[in-house]
């Protein structure tokens, strides 16, 4: 089949609106959320239900055409951008943005992959239930990119993963099957939970339509507090402290480095430093309870006043009004796009043993300045479940073209990943493999596991049309 054929076949599935192909319109959905890659497309399709979207991968097998799945394209390793090795098409799921079903009695709700998670987190709330996944993008960000990443956010230490609240997906395959898995159950033993190969598998093997995931009882009460302190080991301390005082009230447990914190002070619009003085590290502790009488508020005082007593902090706030509460969030999840506006950014997403956050953060700071002294390395994460995303920032005129950029950007993922993996951890804790880690991947990746991925693409996508490009370097020549 032609290229001017699949486009016609195109229009007759979807409607000929939703084939875009001019390219003023196509050029938002060809270019990642940093700017970093561009890539091309035969068009950008949008289908409005699960059959287009079958209809539509059956026409590209056929005609050999490769399928790039894109949501609200926030990602951050260019997992959405089109930049693969063979001709494609940029398949927006926007149209399909229903609520399918809440139960409140099952605690359940079932939607389809375009749903922005903020109208997810809404439809929860009116039924007095809580859909916790929450981040920073999460006006814009789509429930099916948040699967495919498996996302994690600021509520992962209490609720876990994107992984943890799926029960059930609705998936369709490389030659156009719907895989119609939208069970919600609590328990299923039967056999290999099939769901879990595409959540986090970033549309490579198969396109996320719908869902069922996980609700909660909706947070009534809750006390919000910023600290200062001295050093990572004391953020280990205050975390063990904290866990015997509040317990699974605990939604977030996040640290902020010195750096970081003054760089959002001065690039980010209406943030204000909450103390009088600065400190090395900041935690900020946020603890929520079913109950609206629970009276943390009490409890976070009294908390406070034990780690005082121990020396374990030099100041501390307490969100006392939702807009401090606010105000206090926005220093750690303020940033958008003032890393680029300030300089040439190079960012990871690493985790460690949570027990080995104070030697990673020590080592990486020294190793990175030792090897480039004019780096501004910026440190910011979730303390609790051992994700530390390490920002080196450089001036604008730092390197004099792309090539030079992008030769010290692949010299510190390998200084930070030495170091990372030499204390068992990972190169990416939530933000996946796309584009642009792949080259990390295939270097710290246990080889036998990497042969087991490279099969189960191969299985489920033996033509290689679900998202090509993304997670593998290609293969070797045989």
């Amino acid at each position: 089949m032609s290229h001017d054929a699949l486009l016609a076949e195109l229009i007759s599935i979807v409607g000929e609106r939703y084939v875009v192909t001019a390219a003023p319109d196509t050029a938002a959905f060809l270019t990642d959320h940093r700017g970093r890659y561009t890539g091309e497309a035969l068009a950008v399709v949008k289908p409005a239900s699960t059959a287009e979207v079958s209809g539509v991968v059956k026409a590209c097998a056929a005609a050999g055409v490769a399928i790039v799945p894109q949501g609200g394209n926030t990602g951050l390793c260019g997992a959405a951008t089109p930049v693969g090795p063979r001709p494609s098409i940029v398949l927006r799921l926007d149209r399909m943005n229903r609520i399918r079903a809440v139960s409140a009695a099952e605690e359940t709700i079932t939607v389809e992959a375009g749903c922005i998670l903020a109208d997810i987190q809404a439809a929860a709330a009116r039924d007095g239930l809580l859909f916790p996944l929450s981040l920073g993008a999460e006006g814009s960000c789509q429930i099916g990119g948040n699967i495919a990443t498996n996302a994690g956010g600021i509520a992962v230490l209490r609720y876990g993963n994107m992984r943890q609240l799926v029960l059930g997906l609705e998936v369709v395959l490389a030659d156009g099957t719907v895989l119609g898995g939208l069970r919600r159950l609590r328990k299923d033993n039967s056999g290999y939970d099939l769901k879990q190969l595409f959540v986090g598998a970033e549309g490579t093997l198969g396109i996320v339509t719908a869902a069922t995931l996980k609700l909660f009882p909706a947070i009534r009460s809750r006390s919000i507090a910023m600290m200062q302190i001295a050093g990572v080991a004391d953020a280990l301390t205050l975390f063990a402290q904290a866990r015997k005082t509040f317990g699974e009230r605990i939604s977030s447990f996040e640290i902020i480095g010195s750096s970081y914190m003054d760089f959002v002070l001065k690039y980010v619009t209406g943030t204000v430093m909450p103390f009088a003085q600065p400190a090395p590290w900041y935690l900020l502790l946020e603890v929520g309870d079913s109950r609206p009488d629970a009276p943390l508020a009490a409890d976070m005082e009294a908390f406070l006043g034990e780690i005082f007593e121990a020396g374990l902090v030099s100041d501390a706030v307490i969100g006392s009004s939702l807009a401090q509460e606010e105000a206090i969030w926005k220093l750690r999840h303020g940033v958008t796009g003032e890393f680029k506006l300030a300089g040439k950014t190079m960012s990871h997403d690493t985790s460690v043993p949570v027990a080995e956050q104070p030697a990673f953060v020590e080592r990486v700071e020294a190793a990175v300045l030792a090897a480039y002294p004019d780096a501004n390395v910026m440190m910011v994460g979730h303390i609790g479940d051992g994700n530390i995303h390490v920002v080196v920032l450089f001036p604008h005129e730092r390197f004099a073209t792309a090539e030079a950029f992008e030769a010290a950007s692949d010299d510190v993922d390998v200084i930070i990943d030495d170091i990372a993996m030499d204390l068992g951890g990972s190169i990416t804790a939530e933000h996946g493999v796309g584009y642009t880690y792949r080259k990390r991947l295939a270097r710290t990746k246990n080889p036998d596991e990497l042969l087991l991925m490279r099969g189960i693409k191969q299985m489920l996508d033996p033509n290689g049309l679900m998202n090509p490009g993304k997670i593998f370097l290609p293969a070797e020549p045989a």
